[in-house]
């Protein structure tokens, strides 16, 4: 697995895990003995931090799958140019090889 791989996965994973804990945290909010006003508020100022979090997350996995992309789309040009030169190569050497069992046949 490569690196840009495990950071993907370790996103996904920190992702949920905070969805999973934002979730946990308004279920323990409702059910404390405050007044609704005061769970409200809390509730409210988890989320907002929740969704900053996962956004700023987010964000992160984007950025890494974008420099992925890049990086792989890198790779594949630098291939291309690779089989594309030994595939000129082997033009060329057919070629004469060609040209060199004509001269033979003409002998």
């Amino acid at each position: 697995m490569s690196d840009d791989e495990r950071g993907t996965n370790l996103a996904t994973v920190v992702v949920s895990f905070l969805a999973g804990a934002a979730i946990g945290s308004g279920l323990a909010l409702l059910f404390a003995p405050k007044t609704g006003r005061e769970v409200r508020d809390q509730i409210k100022e988890l989320t907002e931090d929740a969704v900053d979090k996962i956004k700023d997350y987010a964000k992160d996995a984007q950025d890494k799958l974008k420099a992925t992309y890049e990086s792989g789309k890198d790779v594949v040009l630098e291939k291309k140019s690779i089989i594309s030169s030994a595939i000129d190569a082997g033009k060329e050497a057919m070629e004469k090889e060609k040209q060199r069992l004509q001269e033979e046949s003409k002998a």
